[in-house]
């Protein structure tokens, strides 16, 4: 399984902890593929953005209109996370109870 986040997030930190055997990437250092990147978009849509973020908040009006995918290639940090990618091809996001038990579901 990938876990795709940022090493700072502390929601992301906890995932890894309770799944140590997750190969986790930074995406401030690996940004997703395209591929990647598109597939997460076409299953969750504009919940793929985090418009809670300080990065979100930090962008003007003008930024805030651009399209998800661009404003997720050019600032990956507004990504929602973490972002699973299990080796069945199912993704899931964020790390509510909900996603923690579909995660470890085979």
């Amino acid at each position: 399984m990938q876990i795709f986040g940022l090493k700072n997030c502390d929601t992301c930190r906890k995932a890894l902890k309770s799944l140590p055997e997750a190969k986790f990437l930074d995406v401030r250092e690996e940004p997703l593929t395209d591929a990647i990147l598109e597939r997460a978009f076409a299953e969750f849509t504009d919940d793929l953005l985090n418009t809670r973020s300080t990065t979100w908040r930090g962008l003007s009006a003008e930024e805030q209109a651009r399209p998800v995918l661009e404003l997720l290639k050019a600032h990956p940090a507004l990504m929602k996370r973490p972002l699973f990618l299990r080796e069945d091809g199912k993704m899931f996001l964020g790390w509510t109870a909900t996603t923690q038990t579909q995660v470890n579901e085979v």
